[in-house]
C-alpha cells in the first residue's frame, strides 16, 4: 500500500499553498493518473512521495507517507545533470540488480523497447540520446531494480507512438501500483482507473484536490455535469433569493414607515403592533441570512486557458508555397551519422503538416533545418517552437521581460494583461522563467507566437506540456491559425484533430 495522509505543500518563495491536507490510498492494481494545470505542483507531489528531501529547497511539505515496504522507482521529468555524462553501460550499471541479469533477460528487454540488443553496453554518451532514447534508458535501468511501486513523471514525454502504445502495456500489465503524470489523453484514457486532479481556484488562492475511483472519460464527463447541475441550481438560488429579498423590502419598508408616521393619538396601542410586527420582520430578516449561508454556492473550476494563435494578417494564401525543401542527406548535428537519405517536403498555403517516426530518426533535427531556413525568409514570416524551451528563452529573465525589453510601461501592462488570462499569478510573473514549470515555459513561447504577425508556425511537440484539461484548447488554437503549420508531434488526437497531412521519416526519407 501506498499512502499519503494530510499533506500540506507551501511553496517558499512566495508562501503560495500549492497542496492542502491531501490524502491518497493507493493499492495493488491500481493505475493513478495525477492531472491539472501547469505549475499546479503535480510534480512536487510526485518528488515528495519518492524522495522529500527532492522538494525541500523550494517548499516546505508537512504530512505522513506510509510505503509499507513497498519499493519505489522513480522516473523524473528531465534527465538529471550528473547522468547526461554518463555513457550507457555505466548508466545501467548503476542499477542494483544490472549485473544479476542474464543476457537472455536483457536482450527479452530490449526487443520489448524496440532497442539493440546491445544498448546496455553501448558507450554512447546519455545526454546525446533522443527524448524518447532517455526516455526508454530510463524506465529499462528502473524496471532492472524490480520495484513494486512505479513513480512516473511524464513517461510519455518525447516517445514515439509504437513506443507509447509500449508504455500502455506495461501500465495496464502492471500487478502492483502505477503513480503517473501524463499530458497524453489517449495513455490516460486508455490505462488510468484513479484520477487525481489538482487543481489551484480563486485566482490561485486556494488549493482543491479530487480523488476518483474512475476512468478518465467518465470523470470528464461527470465533472462537467456536475458543474452545469450546480451552476444551474445556483442561478435558481439567487433568483428565488432575489424575488425574497425584493417582498422581504416591500414589507419591511411598510412596516417602517407605519412606524415612522403612527399618529399621537395611536401611539400607545398600534403603535405596540407595529413595533412586535418590526421584531418579527427583522428576525425574519436574519433567519433569511441564515439561510443564505447555505445557498448553493456557483461552482468554481479551475479553466483551461485561451487565447488565439494569429488573426487576418497571418492568413496564408492557398496557392502560397511556403516551402520545397529538399535534402540529399539528413545527418546528425555532429555531422557523423546520416539518419535519412532523399528528403522532400512540399507545403502549400495553410495546410498543416505533422512529421512522426521512430525515436532517434532525426524528426527533431530536420525540423531546425527547416526551421533555419523558414525564419530566414523575406516573403513569410515564421515562429519556431522547440522541443527545448531554454533554446529561445532567457532563464535569468521573467517572463514579462522576456516578452517586452522595451520597458514601456503599457506594453508591459498588456502583457501582465495576457499571461494573468494564461492563469499566471502575480508572483509567477516577477518569477525567473527558470523556475516556472515546462508547461508555464510553453505558454510564454505561444504567447510570443500570438503577440507576432507570423503566418508560419514550425512547433516540435507543441502539446507536450499541457495538461490533458488545456490539450483540447491548443489543439483547438493550433487548428484554428490562419496560417500554415509544420510540426513534429507523438499526441495522437492532435495529429488526428489538428494536422491535414502527416509524413514518416525513415531512413529513406518523408513517406
Amino acid at each position: 500500500m501506498l499512502q499519503i495522509r494530510s499533506l500540506t505543500i507551501t511553496h517558499r518563495k512566495d508562501l503560495r499553498i500549492i497542496l492542502e491536507k491531501f490524502n491518497m490510498a493507493l493499492n495493488d492494481g491500481d493505475k493513478a493518473v495525477i492531472i491539472g494545470e501547469e505549475g499546479n505542483g503535480k510534480s512536487t507531489l510526485m518528488k515528495w512521495i519518492y524522495n522529500p528531501e527532492l522538494v525541500d529547497d523550494y517548499s516546505e511539505c508537512e504530512g505522513e507517507r506510509v510505503t509499507s515496504g513497498e519499493v519505489l522507482g522513480y522516473l523524473p521529468q528531465e534527465l538529471p545533470e550528473a547522468d547526461k555524462a554518463k555513457t550507457l553501460y555505466e548508466y545501467f550499471s548503476e542499477a542494483q540488480f544490472f549485473y544479476d541479469k542474464e543476457p537472455k533477460e536483457l536482450s527479452e528487454m530490449a526487443m520489448k523497447f524496440l532497442v539493440p540488443s546491445d544498448f546496455f553496453y553501448s558507450d554512447q554518451k546519455m545526454g546525446s540520446l533522443s527524448g524518447g532514447e532517455k526516455v526508454k534508458a530510463q524506465l529499462m535501468r528502473l524496471l532492472m531494480d524490480n520495484p513494486t511501486v512505479l513513480l512516473l513523471d511524464e513517461p510519455s514525454n518525447d516517445i514515439d507512438i509504437s513506443t507509447l502504445e509500449l508504455l500502455e502495456r506495461l501500465i495496464n500489465d502492471w500487478k502492483h501500483i502505477v503513480l503517473f503524470i501524463s499530458h497524453d489523453e489517449t495513455l490516460i484514457e486508455n490505462t488510468a482507473n484513479v484520477i487525481i486532479h489538482i487543481e489551484q481556484i480563486m485566482r490561485k488562492t486556494k488549493s482543491r484536490y479530487t480523488v476518483v475511483r474512475d476512468n478518465y472519460s467518465n470523470y470528464i464527463e461527470r465533472r462537467a455535469e456536475n458543474f452545469e447541475r450546480q451552476t444551474q441550481q445556483a442561478i435558481n438560488d439567487r433568483k428565488e433569493k432575489k424575488r425574497r429579498d425584493e417582498k422581504y423590502a416591500r414589507v419591511y419598508n411598510s412596516v417602517d414607515f407605519a412606524l415612522t408616521n403612527i399618529s399621537k393619538g395611536a401611539r400607545d396601542a398600534l403603535g405596540k403592533n407595529l413595533k412586535d410586527k418590526m421584531h418579527t420582520v427583522k428576525a425574519m430578516g436574519k433567519r433569511f441570512e441564515k439561510e443564505d449561508e447555505n445557498m448553493t454556492q456557483m461552482p468554481e473550476q479551475e479553466e483551461a486557458i485561451f487565447f488565439k494563435l494569429g488573426d487576418e494578417n497571418a492568413r496564408m494564401p492557398a496557392g502560397k508555397t511556403v516551402i520545397e525543401y529538399e535534402l540529399d542527406e539528413l545527418r546528425t548535428p555532429d555531422g557523423t551519422k546520416v539518419l535519412s537519405k532523399g528528403v522532400f517536403l512540399r507545403v502549400r498555403g495553410p495546410e498543416k503538416i505533422c512529421i512522426v517516426g521512430k525515436n532517434g530518426v532525426g524528426k527533431t533535427t530536420l525540423l531546425k533545418r527547416m526551421a533555419e531556413e523558414l525564419l530566414s525568409r523575406k516573403d513569410i514570416k515564421a515562429q519556431y517552437m522547440p522541443q527545448n524551451y531554454e533554446e529561445l528563452l532567457d532563464l535569468d529573465v521573467t517572463p514579462v521581460e522576456f516578452l517586452d525589453d522595451t520597458g514601456d510601461k503599457a506594453i508591459r501592462t498588456r502583457i501582465r494583461t495576457y499571461l494573468g488570462a494564461l492563469k499566471y499569478t502575480a508572483d509567477e510573473m516577477d518569477h525567473s522563467i527558470r523556475e516556472l514549470s515546462g508547461g508555464q515555459k510553453a505558454k510564454v513561447l505561444l504567447l510570443k507566437m500570438s503577440l507576432s504577425d507570423a503566418n508560419v508556425l514550425i512547433l516540435d511537440e507543441p502539446t507536450r506540456n499541457f495538461s490533458p484539461l488545456s490539450g483540447p484548447v491548443i489543439r483547438k488554437m493550433i487548428d484554428s491559425f490562419p496560417g500554415a503549420v509544420i510540426s513534429i508531434s507523438h499526441d495522437r488526437k492532435y495529429i488526428e484533430e489538428v494536422c491535414t497531412k502527416t509524413y514518416t521519416l525513415t531512413e529513406k526519407g518523408l513517406m
